[in-house]
């Protein structure tokens, strides 16, 4: 008798990096794909909402500071458009951080990424965001849309 047949290996969850300095995002990119995530790219805000209404992201980190749509700017407009995605932000910086972008990520409570970014800091607090997120209510399973 044959046993239970091997359980097929999770979907990988999705994950949208988004930095206007593309060597930094193809690190980024590199330690997240060694960790079975699937990663997308973007070098400005803009790109990036036509990513994300093109397909679904569980996560999406984004640089704090960038020409034309900066990570704030994006946050807002993507809070505007679908406040579920908006939820799955996560942002990084290089440099101080102003006292309205200091208001607002504390407001929403989410970690922060500092540059330059340690590998298995970015690998853990990745892990974290989504152990953290099954206790959100309406939490999609990878890929799905709201």
């Amino acid at each position: 008798m044959a046993g239970p047949a091997p359980s097929a290996k999770p979907e990988a969850r999705s994950i949208l990096v988004v930095d206007d300095d593309p060597v930094f995002a193809s690190v980024v990119e590199d330690i997240l794909k060694a960790e079975g995530y699937r990663v997308s790219t973007a070098t400005s805000g803009l790109t990036a909402l036509e990513l994300v209404g093109a397909a679904p992201f569980d996560l999406i980190l984004i640089d704090i500071r960038m020409p034309e749509l900066d990570g704030p700017g994006f946050f807002r407009e993507l809070q505007r458009r679908d406040p579920e995605l908006a939820r799955r932000v996560m942002f990084m910086t290089g440099g101080a951080v102003e006292p309205d972008v200091a208001e607002l990520l504390f407001s929403l409570r989410v970690p922060y990424l500092r540059k330059p970014l340690a590998v298995d800091e970015l690998r853990k607090t990745v892990r974290r965001f989504f152990l953290a997120a099954r206790s959100f209510p309406g939490f999609r399973k990878p890929g799905e849309r709201s």
